[in-house]
């Protein structure tokens, strides 16, 4: 129990008086927790208040709304970044997979050229493969008539005609 001491004053002399209050424990469980937090926080808020900023120093609140914009704005920019930084990185991604199957599709042909070079190699030491030819029995084809030179236009407007980058 806890007392507390309450002084009465009367006219001509002053009276001291003790009185027992209730414990401080079952009185601060009577009050709402709400209460006392609300109270912490009106304290924080008062002190940081942007109004009360404004009022005391403009040129600091007008800071803090330029800090405030361009951390904002670094934020968008660095999403925006983020954004284009994967869409290349997953170009560059089948950019590259295309030139892998190029490449395995280039040592496929080579491959296939060196064997059909080997077999012809192979056919020509072999003597009863190849039939000797004279030129008595060569088949001459007449030309073909010629074409109209918008046909071989369109052939040669398909083709694309730029500069190879180099390094390539």
């Amino acid at each position: 129990m806890v007392v507390h001491l309450r002084r009465t004053v009367h006219c001509s002399a002053s009276l001291v008086v003790a009185t027992p209050l209730e414990n401080t424990a079952k009185a601060t469980a009577r009050r709402s927790t709400p209460q006392r937090l609300a109270g912490s926080l009106s304290l924080i808020q008062g002190s940081l208040s942007a109004r009360r900023v404004v009022r005391q120093a403009p040129w600091l609140a007008g800071l803090h709304r330029l800090a405030d914009g361009a951390l904002l704005g670094l934020g968008v920019s660095m999403l925006g970044l983020s954004a284009l930084t994967l869409h290349w990185q997953n170009q560059w991604g089948s950019h590259y997979r295309g030139l892998e199957a190029t490449q395995i599709l280039e040592r496929r042909l080579q491959e296939s050229a060196a064997v059909l070079e080997q077999h012809h190699l192979g056919a020509v030491r072999r003597p009863g493969w190849l039939v000797p030819t004279s030129s008595a029995q060569l088949v001459h084809l007449p030309p073909p008539p010629p074409s109209s030179p918008t046909a071989a236009g369109l052939e040669l407007g398909g083709l694309h005609w730029g500069l190879i980058a180099s390094g390539y």
